[in-house]
């Protein structure tokens, strides 16, 4: 791009009239509809292009797109002033002066960059993740950023899939509340808002299901299943208010989604009501000619059109190809003015007709690092560490004697970044060896060696440098990494290992076959426990892994995942206890990879396993443990809680009358801390199997040392309901166990039955 040629363009658009607001004073149907009859065939479909921001060269066609009409939204940040230059010749030099919208990956912040979203959902925190999300979407509306292709809400059982990071795991309660949280707190309670951000819930639908966890792969589910386990977050984005709904890249049952009238039209728009914007994902339309669904991009742009996609994101195939098939008749105008009104009626609610402007700055902000929410960022993601394991109380360490900080994560800036992380500006991050130096300046002598590279196989090195997520290699010889390691934990009273996965191992097409880590770290921490020193593994990483092997060598296990920012010093707030971990497990950590998928609410099958009296003719594996090594919602503390006195108000429960469940938490540690009671449901007998448990709510409570509380929740006849083999929607008389836990796996239960209201009086 020229500056010369920007700067002059910004200069003489200036000087031109100021104003678009034709919004005023018109109601948003009849505004619509006049700009709708005065487009042509051309600028309607380029209402439905939504170009990658890149793709604009202002020293060539840019701008004549754009002033043509041909470009409907740009995807990237409008770093001050290109945005608002790009802005001026959409409404001063197109036709119609319709404004363009600029849309950005927000998923866990833009500047400030938080956690990744499974490190959010971990906290159980949900005014953690609203401050973060409202964070973000000031950040990003502050660049002129308005909208976001966030929050991924795919309900992910399998840890292989490259993108189980950027969810919020395995469970449909849970990520719903999240999901709500997330869209409200984006989007504020006007659009229009200077600071309000437009939420783009993604992927519609099941993309997190996809076979053996590869990416784009396909999906073959029930329609019960998907409407019990996989549709509830995607349906509470949509009661949020979500103005965009992104469509999956995969197929379910052999119909590709981004040609599915049933999920689009049937699901998303008539059951669920939804009014706002269908987008299809980076290329998704061309996509349609490999699912072997359409014969060429035209036939493929038809295809989707119909279906019910409205816009289309770094695709050239609506733009060339649409109106010769609006002309031709293969494309009723009528389908293609309903897409270009729903486009149009996101930008008049986000007030673009009225203040093209109102978020593009004509000169550059402040710098970035003054504007940063930095305390913010390390509270919420201390939030969200999860303490796996602490053998005799380890941890928190002391700030004192010599500690050896080893591992080819210490010292990494970008990997606590994560994938999808706003302008991935790792110059900003704290790494976990400056938060641990930090903490113990003066007070302890750190030592650090490297100890190993992240992965010493060449194939995938090769790979992931081919896929412009390189990895940072140390060229030393394995021993030489091993051999200095040694030497410096020797001369510690404790060490601490930071493993995991460098960040483009969780990332769009980075899905893995192996869920343990790389041999090389594993040589690492076998030299390093052989010492036999208190060993405290720092896990980096952003899905469940088999840590089978690490379970069994660590004295403490903490699970940090990509933290962001302030990682390095929300990590070192926890390892010396100036905050008490309390984060809970929203995956279920398996033993091994052959156990995949494995997740808290199955099934119980016709032949269940029995731990205490073990049978060959029931549900196991003869080489593996039935159970998972770490189960969903699992987190340990540095003090320790108990539950009791399980109480129901009623043992029956009517239709239409609610049922209140307390119980006692006692804190019998010596020190304060946080930790989630979690309330899960058995619908013991119905008309189709159920699960052997169901997640229906969850408290998140402090309390000092010693303290004690009575934690309450209410039930009523919706949290009973279910689908059924007909897919209705409904609560069955029957008997019920109420359990509760601090996670799912050890719990205290008791019964009720729910009975029809009029049961009693027949």
């Amino acid at each position: 791009m020229n500056p010369h040629w920007l700067l002059g363009l910004f200069i003489c658009l200036c000087l031109c009239p100021f104003g678009v607001g034709a919004q005023e004073n018109a109601s948003k149907g009849v505004f619509i509809d006049n700009l709708l009859g005065q487009m042509t065939l051309d600028e309607k479909v380029g209402q439905l292009n939504m170009l990658d921001l890149d793709a604009i060269d202002l020293d060539s066609n840019g701008p004549e797109l754009i002033a043509k009409g041909t470009v409907g939204g740009l995807g990237g940040v409008p770093f001050a002033p290109y945005g608002h230059v790009l802005q001026r010749i959409a409404v001063e030099r197109s036709r119609l002066k319709i404004p363009l919208l600029f849309a950005q990956d927000v998923d866990h912040g833009l500047h400030t960059i938080f956690p990744v979203s499974l490190a959010l959902a971990a906290s159980w925190d949900m005014r953690a993740i609203a401050l973060a999300s409202r964070i973000s979407a000031e950040e990003a509306s502050a660049e002129g950023i308005n909208l976001t292709f966030s929050p991924m809400v795919d309900i992910a059982r399998d840890p292989r899939w490259g993108r189980v990071s950027e969810g919020y795991g395995e469970d449909p309660f849970l990520v719903s509340r999240i999901t709500k949280t997330v869209v409200e707190a984006y989007q504020g309670k006007d659009l229009a808002a200077a600071d309000s951000l437009m939420a783009t819930v993604k992927h519609f639908a099941l993309y997190g299901a996809v076979e053996g966890g590869r990416d784009y792969n396909s999906v073959d589910m029930s329609t019960a299943n998907m409407y019990q386990y996989y549709f509830p977050p995607y349906r509470a984005a949509v009661e949020a208010g979500a103005g965009v709904v992104m469509i999956a890249l995969n197929s379910i049952g052999g119909v590709p989604a981004m040609a599915n009238p049933w999920l689009i039209r049937d699901v998303l728009r008539h059951e669920w009501g939804f009014a706002g914007v269908t987008l299809g994902d980076c290329g998704a339309i061309g996509n349609l000619v490999d699912h072997g669904v359409a014969i060429d991009p035209s036939h493929a742009a038809a295809l989707a059109l119909r279906s019910g996609v409205d816009m289309a994101l770094c695709d050239s195939a609506n733009v060339e190809t649409l109106p010769g098939s609006v002309r031709s008749g293969k494309v009723p105008v009528e389908v293609l003015d309903t897409a270009v009104r729903r486009v149009l009626g996101i930008k008049y609610d986000m007030g673009l007709f009225d203040d093209p402007y109102r978020k593009l700055n004509p000169a550059p902000l402040p710098p970035i690092e003054s504007r940063l929410q930095r305390d913010v960022a390390r509270t919420v993601a201390r939030k969200t560490f999860v303490l796996l394991k602490n053998h005799r109380q380890t941890l928190p360490l002391r700030k004192q004697g010599t500690i050896a900080l080893v591992g080819p994560l210490a010292k990494s800036r970008r990997d606590l970044l994560g994938s999808y992380c706003g302008d991935c500006e790792d110059t900003r991050v704290v790494s976990i060896h400056e938060g641990v130096a930090r903490a113990v300046a003066g007070k302890a002598t750190l030592l650090y060696a490297r100890g190993a590279n992240v992965s010493d196989d060449t194939a995938l090195i090769a790979r992931m440098k081919q896929y412009k997520s390189p990895l940072d290699i140390d060229p030393r010889s394995s021993n030489e990494r091993l051999n200095e390691a040694v030497a410096i934990a020797r001369r510690a009273d404790v060490i601490v290992a930071v493993v995991g996965e460098p960040w483009g191992f969780n990332d769009e097409a980075t899905s893995r076959a192996r869920i343990d880590l790389p041999a090389s770290q594993k040589q690492l921490l076998r030299r390093l426990r052989a010492l036999g020193k208190p060993l405290v593994i720092v896990l980096v990483n952003g899905r469940p892994l088999d840590l089978t092997l690490e379970q069994t060598q660590a004295s403490a296990l903490l699970e940090t995942w990509y933290s962001g920012t302030e990682g390095g010093n929300a990590v070192a707030d926890v390892l010396f206890g100036d905050y008490n971990p309390s984060g809970k497990l929203p995956m279920t950590f398996p033993r091994s990879v052959g156990q995949i998928p494995m997740y808290y609410n199955h099934l119980n099958t016709g032949r269940p396993y029995n731990n205490v009296a073990p049978y060959k003719y029931t549900t196991q594996y003869i080489d593996e443990d039935e159970t998972p090594l770490y189960p969903f919602g699992y987190g340990l503390s540095y003090t320790r809680f108990k539950l009791s006195k399980l109480l129901l108000s009623t043992p029956i429960l009517r239709r239409g009358d609610r049922l209140d469940v307390s119980v006692e938490l006692t804190n019998t540690g010596t020190r304060a801390g946080d930790t989630v009671v979690q309330l899960y449901l058995q619908d013991v007998v119905a008309s189709i199997s159920r699960p052997v448990k169901e997640l229906k709510g969850f408290q998140k409570v402090m309390l000092k040392a010693g303290e004690r509380t009575l934690v309450t929740f209410t039930l009523d006849e919706n949290d009973l309901k279910f689908y059924d083999a007909q897919l209705r929607y409904a609560a069955e008389p029957g008997e019920f166990k109420v359990q509760i836990g601090l996670d799912s796996n050890d719990v205290i239960e008791q019964g009720f039955e729910f009975r029809d209201a009029d049961l009693d009086h027949q």
